[in-house]
This record gives C-alpha cells, sequence and structure tokens, in this order.
C-alpha cells in the first residue's frame, strides 16, 4: 500500500509537469526570462548537433541522453529508464532478470560494485563490494553512463565479457564471466547447530516479507524450544524496495518507528511504525552488515540497532540513505529521482556515513589451533580428591593417549570459513545464557 501511494504522488507531479509544460510558452518570458533563455539555449545545441555532428544521430537516443544527463548530474542514483530499462526494472523488482548477478553504481566515471548476489555469475567470479570496474572487454567505461554500462554486460545467455577489475589499491585484473539467468531468492535460511536459526535476506524484492515469515515458521517447527535466537544475515543486500524494508523490521518489532522519509517539503515527511506482534518471540536476535548492505539493508540494521531490539555486527554498512522514486513517464519509460533522505528511529541520518555496528567483526579465517596437552592439578601426584560431599572417591581424568592427541591434531585441520557468523552465533549462545539465568534468579 506504501509504494502505491508513493506511485500515485509521483504519478500526480508528472500530471502538474505536463500541465506546466503546456502553459509554459505564452507565459514564459514574464515568469522567468532566465529560465526561457536556457530553454533556448538548449534548443540550439540540440539543433547544431543533429545539423553539424560528424555522424547522423536518432533524435530520441539524443533526448533520451539529453534527459539522463540532466538527472545523472544530481546524485548516482537519479537516471532516467527508458522503456527497456523500465521494464528490466520491474522485472528485477519481482525477483528474476538476466545479467551477471551484481550491483552497481558509479564513482569517479567507473562502475562500482556495490555488492554482488548471491549464487549468481559475479558471485562465483570473486567480485567483491567496493570493487572498480574499468573496462568492459577491453573497452573503458569512463565516458559511459550507469545505463550504457548496464546495457553492454546484459547480453545473451551464455556467452561471456570480461571485466577489468580494479580492487583497493592493487593492480587491475582481468575476470571472464558468463552471462547466466538470474534468479533471486530472497530470503534463505536454515537451522544452525540445531538452535540458531540463521535467515539470509540478499535483497528486498515483493517476495521478502512473504519468504521471511515462511522461514520463521520453517525453523520454529524444526527446532520448536530449543531454538535460542536468530541470525538475520544482510551482508551484500543491496536494498531495494522500502515496503519490503519496513515489514522486515515490523516482524521483529512490537511498537515505535522503524523509519521516517523527509523531503525538500516537511510537509511531505512520512513515518513508519511497527505493529504489535514479534515474529520471533523476542529471541534475541543479532544482524550482520558489511559495506556491501545498502540502502534497504540500512533500513532494517538501523531501526533494529536503535530500538535495542538487535545486536548488530561486522563492519560499517554502505552509507545510501536517500531515497528513489519511480516516475512512469506517459509510455516513454520512466525517471528515477531522488525525493527524500531516510532517518532511522533516533535520527540519524546515514547518508555517506553508514551504520556503525555495535561490534566490529572483520572477515577473517578462524582456524582451530593444535595446542599440545597440558597437564592439570588433576595429573599431578597426590592431588586432593573434588570435595563433593560424598565418600566416594572420583577418579582421575586419564593422561591423553596417542590416539587422542592425533584426533586432536585432526581437529586442529578445521577451519571456520565464515568468521562473522561464527561470532554472532557466540553472541547468540552467550545471550541465551544470560537470559535463562537471569530468569532462574
Amino acid at each position: 500500500m506504501m509504494r502505491k501511494t508513493l506511485l500515485i504522488v509521483a504519478s500526480g507531479a508528472i500530471a502538474l509537469m505536463v500541465l506546466g509544460t503546456v502553459s509554459f510558452a505564452p507565459n514564459a518570458a514574464a515568469r522567468d526570462d532566465e529560465t526561457y533563455r536556457l530553454m533556448e539555449l538548449f534548443a540550439t545545441v540540440f539543433e547544431r548537433v543533429k545539423q553539424d555532428y560528424v555522424e547522423p544521430v536518432d533524435d530520441r537516443e539524443l533526448m533520451e541522453a539529453a534527459i539522463n544527463g540532466m538527472l545523472t548530474s544530481l546524485d548516482p542514483h537519479s537516471g532516467y529508464l527508458n522503456r527497456d530499462h523500465f521494464k528490466d526494472m520491474q522485472v528485477q523488482t519481482r525477483g528474476e532478470f538476466g545479467g551477471l548477478g551484481i550491483e552497481v553504481t558509479m564513482e569517479n566515471g567507473l562502475v562500482k560494485v556495490v555488492s554482488p548476489i548471491d549464487d549468481t555469475p559475479a558471485a562465483r567470479a570473486g567480485l567483491e563490494p567496493g570493487d572498480l570496474i574499468t573496462h568492459l572487454d577491453g573497452e573503458a567505461v569512463s565516458g559511459l553512463t550507469l545505463n550504457e554500462a548496464v546495457d553492454r554486460m546484459r547480453g545473451r545467455v551464455g556467452t561471456d565479457i570480461v571485466l577489468t577489475v580494479r580492487r583497493q589499491t592493487g593492480e587491475p585484473f582481468d575476470v571472464t564471466i558468463t552471462r547466466d539467468i538470474i534468479t533471486i531468492k530472497s530470503v534463505r535460511s536454515r537451522l544452525e547447530g540445531g538452535d540458531i536459526g540463521y535467515l539470509r535476506i540478499t535483497s528486498f524484492t515483493e517476495q521478502t516479507d512473504s519468504g521471511l515469515r515462511e522461514a520463521i515458521d520453517t525453523l520454529t517447527d524444526e527446532a520448536g524450544e530449543t531454538l535460542k535466537g536468530y541470525v538475520l544475515d544482510l551482508r551484500n543486500n543491496p536494498g531495494g524496495l522500502l515496503d519490503q524494508a519496513v515489514a522486515v523490521s515490523d516482524a521483529f518489532l512490537d511498537k515505535g518507528e522503524i523509519v521516517s522519509t523527509r523531503s525538500r517539503d516537511l510537509d511531505d515527511t512520512q513515518r513508519f511504525n511497527a505493529h504489535s506482534g514479534d515474529l520471533a518471540g523476542g529471541l534475541p536476535l543479532v544482524v550482520i552488515v558489511n559495506g556491501g548492505s545498502a540502502s534497504a539493508s540500512e533500513i532494517v540494521a538501523g531501526a533494529l540497532q536503535d530500538h535495542g531490539r538487535a545486536l548488530v555486527v561486522g563492519t560499517k554498512s554502505f552509507g545510501k540513505g536517500s531515497v528513489q522514486t519511480i516516475v512512469p513517464l506517459s509510455g516513454e519509460g520512466a525517471m528515477r529521482i531522488t525525493t527524500a533522505r531516510y532517518y532511522t528511529p533516533s535520527g540519524r541520518s546515514i547518508q555517506a556515513k553508514g551504520i556503525e555496528p555495535d561490534i566490529i567483526v572483520p572477515p577473517a579465517r578462524l582456524e582451530v589451533m593444535n595446542v599440545p596437552g597440558r597437564r592439570s592439578e588433576a595429573d599431578l601426584r597426590n592431588a586432593l580428591d573434588v570435595d563433593s560431599g560424598e565418600d566416594d572417591a572420583v577418579a582421575e581424568p586419564p593422561a591423553a593417549s596417542e590416539g587422542d592427541e592425533a584426533a586432536a591434531a585432526e581437529d586442529g585441520d578445521e577451519a571456520v570459513e565464515d568468521y562473522q557468523l561464527a561470532r554472532a552465533i557466540d553472541l547468540l549462545h552467550g545471550l541465551a545464557l544470560y537470559r535463562e539465568r537471569a530468569a532462574l534468579q
């Protein structure tokens, strides 16, 4: 309902703009000489390009490029979507589209990876948040608009594209990726250790809220009363639909503000509040974020953090604190324009700042060390028996045998691949133990 309201407001704005255009010509000079002069300048340039450019140009392409240039000059997230791009965007929010599987933006004329999408060609190829794509099939992306770069990365399923990638301060390297149909399962879940519910949200599409509810029901049925808490994994989640971010936050909150959006006109401020009912039943919650967590992901993390409903762990998020409205343009595609900034319940704007985790947990590989066996008090000659209050003596633990040491060495070869997740699970076990002891007292 909320998203429809936004679109209705946007459509109304377009209607006003169209009416304004119709009545502009007769009174333009009287109302605004400067605007009229600039419009005349634009018309002059347009005609000279048509007449004098070294090769013939298509009127539609020229006009669409001019509109896109006007919008992209505002900020990295505004732009023009022609009919094909608008249709692609609508398909993408439904959860299936063709391509490489990366969310991108523009930075200093280069394509910047916001995050690769789970189980896609880009993720399997090892692309990471923050990677800068400098060339596509050997051609520089400098000078291209974001839409043009995305167009070149799209293509027939099964065909290859070579991306030249610059990572941090290292030397550029080439990555060959095979295009594929990208099907996004927005929510994935599983039990960790039989008592922790793991919830992974890859993006906020139309299916996210229903997928989350279904996942929680499944985990509750599987674990029953042994369930100690939930991990909500938002790493490398580039965002998506605002109403879905609100719904996911609402799923874990009983009351209070989730997010507010504030536009240039303060009368247009919107506040979204939680409804009673916590799907997690009050169980502890840990949210994991990283530099690829953007937009809608940051709304969820910020809301749960501000209300003290969850501990946020990981690394600082991307820092996209703006709201874009998609405005259909009467069969000619749509414009995506930044219309508001969003604020967390405590009034924070995270634009260009990101969500700071409560506990910084950098990505790492944790290995179990093979520590040689050490003697304890029980191993010492003539050590006192345990004072159990009973007459029966307590047997001393046997010394470690060679076989035990071999087993320990074998265990030492195991490694925790996802250190951030392992820390989140440890935190939940600690919180659950604390709650149990507090209840006993």
